[in-house]
């Protein structure tokens, strides 16, 4: 026969060989010796732990001479039939391959029939959840009231993808992945059965590489035995499985926390020698600085980490050299920066980048003490009493005050405020509180007199309409938001309303529009009927609307009307266009700009309606807010 790998010659035969489900093979145990096996169980968890394994067993306990039995005896006719795979009346389906509702019924015919030899027909579906929807739900009716010597056991590694309706027909195994010391001790006999010494330091990667799952690492330690024969060493595996020595990542870690950027750039150039992948490394050291954070915070942390004793008290005393606030910080920096660098063109610069900004962020002053030293300046206590700071506290200036005349005899006090905001100096400097020349008291500023309304001086011809413009006074003032500007929808109401006092014929026909919207530089208003925008529609009409609609939301919008299935109230793109035109020419009119010039204004609003065609200014400089302006 050919070789068979460790994976299939080491496969538990009874429930005493299976390692690491202790809760499981208790219940199942329990169960056959109380006679209250289900018709139905699902084995769920990842791959490798043991699934179609405890089926099989669980197989043999039922249908063997001597039980059913808390253990098979594998020496029966049945124990040897289902050991070697022959067994008549136990099917195993692959469900990802037999996975419509064709094959389903061909299983529920076969399972009327009795079994030929055996107590019980075991049918044993693996990689369940890949069957079809049809396919499940023509197995309903049969794994709810299946036959008295049937017996269906699922095995799947997505639990979450079998239909909830099969899930509550079948009792639920959860399978979890196995511990390290666990693994460990069980490969230790595996090597020892196949006469092959293995170094702790390379065992302990192999089960780090097997992730909690028997088979995976099965298959690395079969390939490793290959490899070294009947002696595996530490650099073996390193070659082998391309992986990083541990020692590495942990000097390159220390090298970071104690700021050696040298130290740095020869572990990574040695890394890259070793030809390891960029994202096997950096989930090493992510997992060395999680390793440090769990010491840190863990009052037993061989409970939460899978480490030696020899790497738990180093990394214990790593730990102890730094605080959290550091761990934290540095272990952020590089959560984000090697996700950056798996997914680079240039992962090596990545990596650099990364290594650099992490060395320069390893001293964290925390935020309490910071707190703590702000607390003591608002409370007066001298700056010399204060320990320097690491790191410099840069804020905004505070706004700029017109100070009060200090008598040259008495120093000028030190805010405590602006005490705080200061940059912190080299600890080998003090900052002494030095007199600040007292600056002269600005003159106090005179309003200027208003223009007089009895005799207006004389002024070229007005334009034909109002421009008004914010003068110097108002520059301070914050400026309204784009989002608080007029929206169309929301202030549609007032708008009919400011139509109404100058048009109501006008409002009173906007009001008949089933919807109105903005679109790009357009206002669309839409109609049910082509009536109810047939007076609208009119050249003259259109224009007056125009400027009622730049009067009231500032902004040059073209108007367009919309009835379903017609195109009877479609406007000329040629309407319209003149407010809109006009509108543009007060903007630029060279005396409106020789006012904004002279007062450093800006212009507010523009109003060209009909209401606003009188013989008043051409420009008026406001120092009001333009909503006031009185219409």
């Amino acid at each position: 026969m050919s070789y068979l790998v460790l994976a299939r010659k080491s496969r538990p035969q009874t429930f005493a060989e299976v390692i690491g489900q202790k809760a499981v093979v208790r219940t199942l145990q329990n169960a056959l010796v109380q006679g209250r096996v289900p018709h139905a169980l699902i084995f769920s968890g990842v791959r490798g732990t043991g699934k179609t394994t405890l089926a099989r067993i669980m197989a043999k306990a039922l249908n063997c001479e001597q039980g059913p039995a808390a253990e098979p005896c594998n020496l029966c006719r049945s124990c040897r039939q289902i050991t070697e795979g022959a067994s008549i009346d136990l099917q195993e389906v692959d469900g990802a391959s037999n996975r419509g509702i064709q094959e389903i019924r061909e299983l529920k015919e076969k399972i009327r029939f009795m079994p030929t030899s055996s107590r019980y027909k075991i049918i044993i579906i693996d990689e369940v959840h890949m069957l079809t929807t049809e396919a499940f739900n023509a197995l309903l009716k049969t794994l709810e009231e299946p036959p008295s010597h049937v017996y269906f056991m699922f095995a799947t590694t997505e639990l979450h993808k079998v239909p909830v309706t099969i899930l509550s027909r079948c009792q639920r195994y959860e399978l979890k992945r196995l511990g390290h010391a666990e693994l460990i001790a069980h490969f230790n006999r595996l090597a020892s059965l196949e006469s092959v010494q293995v170094e702790p330091e390379a065992l302990d990667m192999i089960v780090r590489e097997a992730g909690g799952s028997v088979r995976d690492g099965l298959s690395l330690l079969d390939q490793i035995f290959s490899y070294c024969g009947q002696t595996v060493k530490t650099e073996d595996v390193i070659d082998v499985l391309g992986l990083v020595s541990h020692q590495l990542v942990a000097n390159l870690g220390a090298a970071l926390l104690s700021g050696d950027l040298g130290a740095v750039y020869t572990l990574l150039d040695e890394m890259y020698l070793h030809g390891t992948d960029t994202r096997r490394f950096s989930n090493d050291l992510l997992t060395w600085f999680r390793s440090l954070i769990v010491c840190k915070v863990s009052k037993k942390p061989a409970d939460l980490l899978e480490a030696t004793e020899e790497e738990l008290t180093l990394l214990q005393q790593t730990a102890a050299l730094h605080s959290l606030e550091t761990l934290s910080a540095i272990f952020n920096l590089l959560l984000e920066g090697l996700e950056k660098a798996t997914f680079s063109q240039q992962p090596r610069l990545a990596l650099e980048l990364t290594f650099i900004r992490a060395v320069q962020f390893r001293d964290v002053v925390p935020v309490s003490d910071l707190i703590a030293r702000f607390d003591q300046l608002l409370a007066g206590a001298p700056l010399e009493t204060l320990p320097a700071s690491p790191v410099a506290v840069v804020s905004p200036q505070p706004p700029a005050t017109i100070p009060h005349k200090q008598p040259s005899s008495a120093p000028a006090p030190v805010q405590p405020a602006q005490a705080a905001f200061a940059p912190a100096r080299e600890s080998s400097q003090r900052f002494q509180p030095s007199t600040p020349a007292a600056p002269e008291p600005l003159p106090e500023l005179q309003p200027s007199a208003p223009f007089p309304k009895e005799s207006p001086p004389e002024q070229p011809p007005q334009p034909a309409a109002q421009v008004e413009v914010t003068s110097s006074r108002q520059e301070a003032m914050p400026t309204a938001p784009a989002d608080e500007k007029k929206r169309i929808r929301q202030h549609w109401s007032l708008f009919l309303k400011y139509v109404h006092e100058r048009q109501p014929w006008m409002s009173g026909a906007l009001q008949l529009a089933s919807s109105v919207e903005r679109k790009g530089e357009e206002l669309l208003i839409r109609f049910d009927d082509s009536a109810d925008c047939t007076m609208l529609k009119q050249s003259s009409h259109i224009n007056t609307l125009t400027e009622f609609v730049l009067d009231f939301f500032q902004e040059n919008l073209r108007i367009q009307f919309a009835v379903p299935g017609s195109s009877a109230c479609a406007i000329d793109p040629a309407n319209g266009l003149a407010p809109q035109q006009e509108r543009r020419a007060l903007a630029n009119d060279p005396l409106v700009l020789t006012a904004l010039d002279i007062f450093t204004g800006q212009v507010g609003d523009i109003r060209i309606g009909p209401r606003y065609r009188t013989s008043s200014p051409a420009a008026t400089l406001s120092a009001a807010d333009p909503s006031a302006t009185p219409e």
